[in-house]
């Protein structure tokens, strides 16, 4: 039988998605799972979104533009003048998801044994993206003490090598929820014009912000125009995960026109994606109040309640909907498998993302695990009645 390549031997298993045979036999078996392992939102998409669908009347569902509709592109444009951000329709690709975003700039900006570094615990699939691309990924610690605020810049420092090109961060974060603040970016500025590198910025959680805080983007720091590539996405703003429409924007035109390279060689972005993501542009205020208001009771309940469990630790999330958080056990990972295969209470259980899968850094995350709050909140609370009746019983418990 032929062999794999070394990086499809190499490519990493979602820690978000691995236990999903185990929560399938527990569907099976007639247990009732409540899904705090991924984030999908319950949150309603926004019905000009679904009305663009609905309506939709061509004879034939076409190609598009390689960068993406041009009257998408532009909407977008005015979507970031509207944050503050100065951005032409020219300095946008409409990508299949954040995802290809993301895969894009590492195939356009780095080469095969290049370094970029990011914060860890980090969104997971960038080790993933990171290896269809060849790149190494380096891992500086943040730690949950202080709710994983950036590290200090003189980790960094310690660090990069002349292989190193560019740093990633996601702003809110995916794991965390933490929201890096304007000063901590601008920390970042330093290291990467001291050093020339690129910085990635995920801010596809950007609208998502609490307790008064406000998002700032790198893209609103000046002098960091030609360093900077941004991952945009309309998955969680708007609730349509599976339209799988993102962005990728950046005003360096080297870094445009080799990304459009790989864009042109996929064809197009998806039609009815870019339909449903112009229409989600005219999505009214009150939705995102609405939204708003909604996350930050999940939030609220679900930290407060965590937190009453005997030897839990979750710190509180400034953005985003997810938290790290602390268990008693020796091994995280058993343990959210245990709730699948060998535990329910009255019939049901909850379903976690561990988060040693999070870290590059082995032995890290061990006692930890994700939490997406995209529930409800009467499903919010019998989850975690669920997981601190589980803790009580569990034979790993420390």
């Amino acid at each position: 039988m032929p062999n794999l390549s070394i990086r499809g031997k190499e490519m990493p298993a979602s820690p978000i998605r691995k236990l999903v045979p185990f929560a399938e036999e527990a569907k099976r078996k007639g247990k009732k799972v409540y899904h705090l392992n991924i984030g999908q939102p319950d949150i309603p998409t926004p019905k000009v979104a679904l009305d663009a669908i609905k309506n939709y009347k061509e004879g034939v569902i076409e190609y598009s533009h390689s960068a993406g509709n041009e009257s998408y592109r532009k909407g977008m444009a005015q979507y970031y003048k509207n944050l503050g951000i100065d951005i032409s329709s020219n300095e946008i690709i409409i990508t299949t998801g954040g995802s290809e975003a993301i895969i894009f700039a590492m195939l356009a900006c780095m080469n095969q044994g290049d370094e970029i570094i990011v914060p860890e615990p980090y969104y997971t699939n960038y080790s993933g993206f990171a290896n269809e691309a060849g790149v190494n990924v380096v891992p500086i610690t943040s730690n949950i003490e202080d709710g994983f605020a950036l590290p200090p810049i003189s980790e960094f420092e310690k660090v990069i090598t002349k292989k190193t090109k560019a740093i990633i961060i996601c702003n809110p974060n995916n794991p965390t929820g933490y929201l890096y603040s304007k000063e901590e970016l601008y920390q970042l500025k330093e290291i990467v014009l001291k050093h020339d590198l690129y910085i990635f910025a995920d801010e596809v959680y950007r609208e998502f912000v609490y307790d008064g805080m406000e998002h700032f983007s790198v893209l609103k720091i000046k002098g960091l125009e030609q360093n900077v590539v941004l991952f945009d996405s309309v998955s969680k703003r708007y609730s349509m995960c599976g339209v799988r429409t993102g962005a990728l924007v950046t005003k360096n035109k080297q870094v445009y026109d080799s990304a459009m390279k790989y864009a042109q060689a996929r064809l197009s972005p998806p039609s009815i994606g870019q339909l449903a993501g112009e229409a989600a542009l005219q999505t009214p205020k009150e939705y995102f109040v609405n939204v708003y208001n909604e996350y930050i009771e999940r939030r609220n309940f679900v930290i407060e309640a965590l937190n009453k469990i005997d030897g839990v630790f979750a710190p509180m999330p400034k953005g985003a909907f997810y938290s790290i958080i602390q268990l008693p056990v020796k091994d995280a990972e058993d343990f959210c498998k245990w709730l699948l295969v060998d535990f329910d209470y009255n019939n049901e259980t909850v379903m976690l993302a561990p988060a040693n899968g999070f870290y590059a850094t082995k032995g890290l995350g061990k006692n930890e695990a994700r939490i997406a709050y995209v529930l409800k909140i009467d499903d919010l609370k019998k989850a975690v009645r669920i997981l601190e009746e589980a803790l009580k019983v569990y034979p790993g418990r420390v």
